[in-house]
C-alpha cells in the first residue's frame, strides 16, 4: 500500500511585499482625496477678502490652507468713522483701510483662522480700490 504525503489543497503564499505594497497605495489614495476635497495644497496667489461668521473681514494674502485653519499675511481691515446711514448703507468716505498691528494689544501681521469660523474667501481684482489703497500704502 502507498501513501500519498502530499496534501490535498495547496496553499499558495503571496508575497508579504505585496500586501505592503497595496496598503501603501490605499493610504496614498486616501490622503489624495482628501488634500483633493480640502483644497490644502492649491496655493492662492495675490489679494484675498476672507470674510468671518462674525462679520468682519480681512484682506491680505492666504499663504496657507489646511483642513481646520488658513493663515493669513499682510492683513487689513475696514474701520468705519461715522454712524451706519439709513438701511445699514456705508458712505465711502465714513470707511478707512486700517493695517493690522497698531491695536492696543498689538498683533503680529499674521492671523491664523479656523475654517469653521469662515464663511468664503474671495480673490481681489488687481484693480479694486482695496488692492488700489493698499499699494498706495505700501508705497509709503
Amino acid at each position: 500500500m502507498e501513501f500519498n504525503t502530499q496534501p490535498a489543497i495547496q496553499v499558495r503564499r503571496h508575497s508579504p511585499w505585496a500586501l505592503i505594497i497595496i496598503v501603501v497605495v490605499l493610504v496614498l489614495a486616501f490622503i489624495g482625496v482628501i488634500g483633493y476635497q480640502s483644497n490644502w495644497w492649491r496655493p492662492m496667489s495675490g489679494w484675498q477678502a476672507v470674510f468671518l461668521s462674525n462679520g468682519q473681514v480681512y484682506f491680505g494674502n492666504v499663504t496657507s490652507i489646511s483642513p481646520d485653519t488658513i493663515v493669513l499675511k499682510k492683513i487689513y481691515y475696514l474701520q468705519t468713522s461715522g454712524p451706519l446711514q439709513a438701511g445699514g448703507e456705508q458712505q465711502a468716505q465714513d470707511l478707512a483701510l486700517v493695517k493690522l498691528g497698531a491695536e492696543l494689544h498689538g498683533p503680529t501681521d499674521e492671523m491664523i483662522i479656523n475654517r469653521d469660523q469662515i464663511l468664503f474667501i474671495e480673490n481681489l481684482k488687481a484693480d479694486s480700490k482695496v488692492v488700489k489703497a493698499i499699494e498706495q500704502f505700501s508705497s509709503r
